[in-house]
């Protein structure tokens, strides 16, 4: 139950601009303070949540800070809310919807990008949800509380991996992310804690000796000379250094778990109170409260007083990986019901999620960390995958994401090449056994071919402490259709574009093996490599959120079948929905990318796809061995391939997976582009293995 929404500031967006129709929007920062009772049915799911101090009213408390942008005049908005749940702490639906630059502030008119989100007149509304972040200026955070067994303690055992892609390192946080609070020992003795150390995945653990390591950090002094040696109960020191690109396992005593399962009545208190409450408990009033002048001669008129009104019809959210696999477990947990009933998003938008949920409700949790084939391989992103209700490959336990038609949102479920070699993507349509899932009716996903987890708007093909080029591929073209007919389905009824994703039955869903269509490229060693999802024993309080095995028990040879998009004999995806940039290729897109030498040679290098360009002539392929034809070869010249960009860009309106605006200007790039010169050049980072 949200008890207090404080509004601290105000401040103009976009530094006042007048976007069409909707006018200028404001900023407003507060935070929200909130209690919720641990005997109520709905929130009894929140792990440790029974363990929490409580207040006079023998209720739990929590606090976030929260920011909105909303149109000034709200009865020239559209009556909607976009609530992006922040990626660890920070903002993303601007920087993907509106293809403006990444800020956790967002004020100038830079920062509205396209204004695609404005000039379409939503509100935008953001909350911390995430109770481990380090306090960093502009993050969105959640204040949650410490469990305790009857205000003692709680120790467990803890696992994390830390992986540094730097020489130099010799400490690093337990929680092995700068970004996020460690869970401190529970004890200095080393002999209760184990280090090991292994190259790859899947190589044999090596233990490091507990005389080379130790409880303590290892920090420049302020003046950037000198290392200064200090003791740590959140930090561990190697004496040697960590080694660039290998997997360090720490297993340790932790103590003093958050309640982070918090982190979803957070959101739902806040977007409940936001469509449906006049004013909070304090009596201040909804920020999307509109007050109208009462009739002339009512009673209220008499009084003095107005009509207080909240003219938000409708609430979506959009997420984008951590935050995607957030959303599936906000559904999953039966926290798109309020307190009263009430259903709280019409429809949820998980980009990039992949098969996962999040590492949240659980003791000892760490939302955080993503499982990929080289790094927190073995973190629980567990059953159930698929919104179905189905049958687990593993135990035969029968569940799903949806299973409440009365709360049920409706489900833009959206995600590009990588999710399927990171992220086990195949599993949120496919059953774990390689067979295809027929979709919920209240379901649509599609897959954006060739793209990589993070496509970044106006980016070039660079190298990224990578093998290969980083593909370029922008996934905003696409997403901005989509959530345009996501909306006219929310609030009109009218269906949307056919679902779009690979499948076994029409084989464009398949076995990531050597032996794949991948062309022979090269300097490209193709190997098939993807996030194995094996059998494991966490524990039998698993289901209960507590982790008692570590590192997990493999359950003999089984795992989970994952299956990735088929290529053509290009090496670009052939099923998903194929921007002008695919059909109509320079080059060789994947999902996938390779690490460099000295940093785990080989493995998936985090996140990122590849772009691997073609030869401009079809001497120049022949001189290297290359297998795609040539740009000569594929183009009579510049007009003709303009035109074949115009034609793929026309019918992507037609089948609205792409707006007219952003048609015309996919066309006019191409008209820009010129074939046969120096295409590549660096513009700004996109590493991304964390």
């Amino acid at each position: 139950m949200l008890m207090r929404l404080i509004i601290e500031k105000k401040d103009a967006f976009a530094d006042g601009y007048e976007f069409p129709v909707t006018g200028a929007y404001e900023k407003l920062t507060g935070m929200v303070y909130g209690e919720i009772d641990p005997r109520r049915r709905l929130n009894k799911v929140i792990v440790d949540l029974a363990n929490a101090p409580r207040n006079r009213r023998g209720r739990v408390e929590y606090s976030s800070n929260i920011c909105i942008l909303k149109p000034l005049d709200l009865l020239r908005g559209n009556g909607k809310i976009f609530f992006d749940a922040p990626n660890r702490g920070g903002k993303r639906i601007l920087g993907f919807l509106n293809d403006a630059p990444e800020a956790n502030d967002p004020t100038t008119l830079a920062h509205a990008g396209n204004g695609f989100l404005m000039r379409h007149g939503y509100a935008i509304v953001w909350c911390g949800w995430q109770g481990d972040l380090m306090p960093v200026k502009d993050w969105l955070t959640a204040n949650v509380p410490i469990a305790t067994d009857r205000g003692k303690p709680i120790v467990n055992f803890v696992r994390t991996e830390i992986v540094v892609d730097e020489e130099g390192v010799k400490s690093q946080p337990l929680s092995g992310d700068q970004r996020v609070k460690s869970y401190e020992t529970a004890s200095l003795d080393k002999s209760r804690a184990a280090l090991t150390v292994r190259e790859r995945s899947y190589s044999a653990r090596i233990p490091v000796s507990p005389d080379d390591w130790e409880f303590a950090s290892c920090k420049k002094d302020e003046q950037n000379r000198n290392e200064v040696f200090k003791e740590s109960r959140t930090d561990l020191y190697l004496h040697s250094g960590f080694r660039p690109g290998h997997i360090y396992e720490f297993i340790y005593p932790a103590k003093n778990p958050l309640v982070l399962g918090l982190g979803f009545a957070i959101v739902r208190d806040l977007v409940s109170f936001l469509r449906y409450e006049s004013k909070d408990h304090s009596h201040k009033p909804n920020p999307f409260g509109i007050t109208r002048p009462p009739l002339l001669f009512s009673p209220r008129a008499r009084r003095g007083g107005g009509i207080h009104s909240i003219p938000i019809t409708h609430a979506y959210a959009w997420g984008r990986s951590q935050s995607g696999r957030y959303l599936r477990d906000f559904v999953y947990h039966d926290f798109n019901e309020d307190e009263r009933g009430r259903k709280v998003f019409d429809a949820i938008a998980p980009h990039v999620a992949g098969g996962g949920r999040l590492f949240l409700n659980y003791e000892f949790a760490r939302p955080v960390t993503s499982s990929q084939q080289h790094t927190n391989q073995l973190d629980p992103e567990l059953f159930p995958h698929a919104y179905n209700v189905i049958q687990d490959a593993q135990t035969g336990r029968r569940d799903g994401i949806l299973k409440r038609p009365k709360t049920d949102p409706l489900v833009f479920h959206t995600q590009t090449s990588t999710e399927y070699w990171q992220k086990r993507g195949c599993l949120a349509h496919s059953d774990g056994k390689g067979n295809d899932l027929k979709l919920p009716d209240n379901v649509r996903l599609y897959v954006i071919a060739s793209a990589q987890h993070n496509s970044p708007f106006g980016s070039e093909p660079e190298k990224n402490d990578s093998q290969f080029l980083v593909n370029p591929l922008p996934a905003g073209d696409i997403l901005r259709a989509l959530m345009v007919a996501l909306d006219e389905w929310a609030s009109k009824g009218v269906a949307p574009p056919p679902s779009r994703y690979p499948t076994v039955r029409d084989r464009t869903l398949v076995a990531p093996s050597k032996n794949n269509d991948f062309p022979k490229i090269p300097g490209v060693n193709y190997a098939g490599l993807h996030n194995r999802q094996l059998f494991l024993d966490y524990g039998q309080d698993i289901l209960r959120g507590k982790i008692t095995e570590h590192p997990p028990k493999p359950i003999g040879r089984g795992a989970y079948k994952i299956l990735v998009p088929k290529v053509d004999k290009d090496g670009n995806d052939v099923p998903g929905i194929r921007l002008p940039a695919i059909q109509v290729p320079i080059g060789t897109y994947t999902g996938w990318n390779l690490r460099p030498h000295g940093l785990a040679e080989g493995e998936l290098a985090g996140l990122l796809g590849s772009f691997i360009p073609f030869a401009k002539t079809k001497a120049e392929r022949r001189r290297t061995g290359d297998p795609r034809l040539a740009i000569e070869e594929r183009y009579k010249d510049h007009n003709d391939y303009v035109q074949q960009v115009s034609r793929a860009a026309r019918i992507l309106v037609d089948q609205r997976f792409l707006l007219q605006e952003d048609a015309e200007r996919i066309i006019a790039e191409g008209t820009k582009t010129s074939l046969f010169t120096d295409r590549i050049r660096s513009t700004r980072s996109t590493k991304q293995y964390k």
